[in-house]
């Protein structure tokens, strides 16, 4: 089969794998895939059970094509692609969907911070500005970035976004639920599964354009915050509330001075003990 030619890759990203999942993103899945391959030599598209075409349309791509007969929904498509990175010998895998709101020129900026930080769990949030296009989508998703840094230990921002880089220390130490009622869950639970595991969690500022293809975004923003939301509430009932983690996501910052977004929930979390520290001691020296 003749493949479509590739300009060489960046030497550092040959430890990395890319995993786009995919359903009925026919229109904008190739060229997604063919932008992510110039920027990592291993590409795993995961077509989850489309209908419209998905899996023909990236025909002589030098791209890994996984094809499920049904629909897994996202989390399972995930995990099929991290499976299979894993077994390549991944370092990491990154995430970024197949809608073209993510750009595959910014996997560098995934891969550059990772080699500083090879145990970092790496999560693209968009300024606030980006998010404010949609005022639902953007009240469901600050209610989700609330609900899961309480549980986290620390604020979250942009707790949804699909543009991730997963160490894989990571993936193979947490088991997260990933059946088809919990696709977008997923992402959030692992999430909080990593920061309670105290694995640093940092954030990657990145850009986001509007989705360009003819098919609606597959999340919903009221019925899957529900089930996120669900989730949330059962790990932090069982955790007693924990007042101590909701005190720390009330209290800390979420951007700093230039107005980034901040996820570095482990900094955070030490920054918040350290100024409380600094205020008791000022209290004994008074």
């Amino acid at each position: 089969m003749v493949t479509e030619q590739h300009s060489e890759v960046p030497a550092a990203a040959q430890s990395y794998w890319v995993v786009i999942p995919a359903y009925n993103e026919a229109h904008t899945v190739r060229d997604v895939a063919l932008r992510a391959r110039k920027q990592c030599p291993h590409v795993i598209v995961v077509d989850d059970g489309s209908t419209d075409g998905t899996a023909e349309v990236l025909a002589g791509l030098d791209v890994t094509v996984l094809r499920s007969e049904k629909n897994l929904g996202k989390a399972g498509s995930l995990c099929r692609g991290f499976e299979q990175a894993l077994a390549g010998g991944a370092a990491g895998v990154i995430t970024l969907d197949a809608d073209g709101q993510h750009a595959p020129e910014e996997i560098s900026l995934f891969i550059k911070r990772s080699l500083d930080d090879p145990s970092a769990f790496l999560i693209g949030a968009r300024r606030r500005e980006q998010r404010k296009t949609s005022f639902w989508r953007y009240g469901a998703n600050r209610v989700a970035d609330f609900w899961v840094g309480w549980a986290a230990g620390a604020p979250v921002e942009d707790s949804q976004s699909g543009f991730r880089l997963y160490p894989a220390a990571l993936l193979r130490a947490v088991d997260v639920p990933h059946e088809r009622s919990r696709s977008f869950v997923f992402e959030s639970e692992i999430l909080i599964e990593a920061a309670r595991r105290a694995m640093v969690i940092r954030n990657v500022p990145i850009a986001v354009t509007p989705r360009s293809g003819p098919c609606p975004s597959h999340f919903r923003p009221v019925l899957d915050i529900v089930k996120i939301t669900r989730m949330v509430a059962w790990k932090i009932l069982s955790r007693g509330l924990c007042p101590r983690e909701l005190w720390r996501t009330l209290r800390g910052d979420r951007f700093d001075s230039a107005g980034n977004p901040l996820l570095n929930i482990h900094d955070n979390a030490l920054l918040v003990d350290k100024q409380k520290k600094e205020r008791r001691e000022r209290v004994r020296s008074r």
